[in-house]
């Protein structure tokens, strides 16, 4: 007895759906798609991992600030699960970016926010917009972008290029040393009476009658918490 040879008809399969595929969707929506999970998974791991690096090992390591450790963490976990899900709704990269370009000028009220500070908020920004949008080259291209990046901050930091230099306005009576050809034993004396590692003063205003001056000291400070009194002069009576 032959056996009847039917024909695959795609039409048919469409209508009818396959047979073989045992998803269940849930108002048009997979309920579980595990390659898809798995590739969230692994880069929203590979993000966290690289930003924590650099939070961690190269910021924290310097400054001590626990506050922006906490902040940075969950700006670039934040940033990359958002635009991660946006691939999904097919929104213009270009709208996108410009959301998060927004949300990067937003300051905290509470403080200003130093500019140390503010290049680690825009590098961990960046790096999980790069790693939450789609892959446009090969994994060896996104992992190497990463790496450029971190090794770059490495490089920077160890040559000393973000040293923090903080200033203090200083009421000095001395006013003979704020001459131009004095200015080394200007600085000598300032350091001597502060303690200070100043690198730099300006003098400002010049009171003959009380024979002082206002100077403008930069100084590198030693404590890695910003000191928000250091530009008072005085305060004043109530």
């Amino acid at each position: 007895m032959k056996l009847l040879q039917l024909e695959f008809d795609p039409t048919i399969a469409a209508e009818f759906g396959n047979i073989g595929d045992q998803s269940i969707d849930l108002l048009g929506v997979p309920l579980f798609d595990g390659p898809s999970l798995w590739t969230f998974l692994i880069r929203f791991a590979f993000n966290l991992l690289v930003c924590w690096v650099i939070t961690h090992f190269l910021y924290y390591k310097k400054s001590h600030r626990r506050d922006y450790y906490f902040t940075y963490m969950l700006f670039s976990a934040t940033i990359f699960l958002i635009l991660y899900q946006l691939q999904s709704l097919q929104m213009e990269m270009t709208l996108a970016l410009g959301l998060f370009a927004i949300f990067s000028m937003i300051r905290y009220r509470t403080e200003q926010l130093p500019i140390r500070e503010m290049t680690y908020l825009f590098v961990l920004i960046g790096l999980s917009i790069i790693n939450g949008s789609g892959l446009t080259t090969s994994y060896t291209a996104f992992i190497v972008t990463n790496l450029v990046v971190v090794l770059l901050i490495w490089l920077l930091e160890s040559l000393g290029m973000s040293k923090r230099q903080a200033t203090k306005i200083i009421t000095y009576e001395k006013i003979e040393l704020i001459r131009p050809d004095h200015r080394e034993e200007l600085l000598a004396d300032l350091r001597e009476r502060t303690g200070l590692e100043i690198v730099k003063v300006q003098v400002g205003s010049i009171n003959f009658l009380k024979d002082t001056a206002f100077l403008k000291v930069t100084y590198i400070p030693d404590d890695p918490e910003p000191n928000d009194i250091d530009m008072i002069t005085k305060f004043k009576n109530r």
